[in-house]
């Protein structure tokens, strides 16, 4: 197969491939590691760690690579954010096409093949493909089912998807150089958020994002419960702040958490008046959330089903107060009727 997709590639174009690390001593090696023993020509590559000024040992594991592998640099990042990062490995890149790969990853060794091929054939403006989410413990591997069930993240197919299509925004991305350059590269402001926002921007200009199952990561989730509903509270407060800058960006996915949430106190507002009524929007997410939840237990493991429902919840609520978090701070979006049209659009 690896063969066949070397064969099908026009040339080999030098890559560029840029993770962006902070504190990431437990799994910058899969990455690395992952990383050096690709398919794609190791006189064609380079990678580049962008690193947020790491207080752990994870520049010190950088360094021993570097000091075994020419083509592994790293740089330093002072402001430590994600877009920062990604437009520091833009600027130093020497490569023709840019990869961006996580540090909290581990990358198929066929990735950066595919990646190519598929720029090459498809003129997509970007290519990417399936997170496969995977724990490290019992919490984490819970964690990673919801992480990859449509009733935990909705439409979002970079996370499940079988097939090739074109979608919204793919995780984490490759991109020719010029194509970053010409839309300006990755908004600094945009702390969280960031690659849907450039991919918003990619489709604006005319430019179609591709999602291949073929291509595969595995993205080491968050182990407990608690660093959980943080990371999705990041989430719906930044979406706002994407949505504040583009309001035609809006999906339906990202607003059902907020929705849900405004249901709930709604809900307690209501018991004074009707306790039948109060109870209905609780009901039927108690209901969907068990069934799916139980659905997802039979297919991955029944001894996940105790805390599928709670993981659930933790998303949903997370994203939703942080959501209106994120309307506090960042004001509320100015929707057309357009724009709330296509968030239920399925054609990207």
């Amino acid at each position: 197969m690896v063969k066949d997709i070397q064969q099908e590639m026009q040339e080999y174009p030098f890559v560029s491939v840029i993770v962006p690390m902070y504190n990431e001593e437990n799994y910058i090696e899969y990455c690395l590691d992952s990383l050096i023993n690709q398919t794609y020509p190791t006189d064609r590559m380079e990678v580049i760690v962008v690193d947020g000024m790491s207080s752990d040992r994870s520049r010190e594991i950088v360094k021993i690579y570097q000091n075994n592998h020419s083509n592994v640099k790293l740089i330093d990042n002072p402001k430590r954010i994600v877009p920062v990062a990604m437009n520091i490995g833009i600027k130093n890149a020497q490569g023709e096409i840019l990869i961006w790969m996580s540090a909290h990853s581990q990358f198929k060794n066929d990735f950066i093949s595919r990646c190519v091929s598929l720029l090459q054939k498809t003129g997509a403006a970007n290519v990417g493909g399936v997170l496969e989410a995977v724990g490290t413990n019992y919490l984490g591997k819970a964690i990673a089912i919801a992480a990859t069930n449509p009733f935990g993240v909705g439409d979002a197919l970079y996370r499940f998807s079988d097939k090739k299509r074109w979608v919204d925004t793919v995780f984490p991305g490759a991109w020719y150089k010029k194509t970053i350059e010409e839309v300006g590269g990755f908004n600094e402001d945009m702390v969280v958020n960031q690659d849907y926002e450039l991919n918003y921007r990619l489709r604006k200009a005319g430019g179609k994002i591709l999602l291949s199952p073929d291509i595969r990561c595995r993205y080491f989730v968050r182990s407990s419960l608690y660093s959980l509903m943080k990371q999705y509270f990041r989430y719906g407060f930044w979406r706002v702040k994407t949505l504040v800058l583009h309001p035609d960006s809006l999906r339906w996915r990202q607003i059902a958490a907020p929705l849900f949430v405004l249901g709930l106190i709604i809900s307690a507002l209501l018991i004074p008046v009707s306790t039948t009524a109060a109870f209905i929007i609780p009901l039927l997410y108690f209901i969907f959330n068990v069934s799916a939840s139980i659905f997802a237990a039979v297919q991955k493991g029944l001894h996940y089903l105790p805390v599928l429902p709670v993981i659930f919840l933790i998303i949903h609520l997370s994203w939703g107060t942080g959501f209106w978090g994120g309307i506090i701070k960042f004001g509320i979006p100015k929707f057309s009727l357009e724009s709330l049209k296509n968030a239920f659009n399925k054609n990207i």
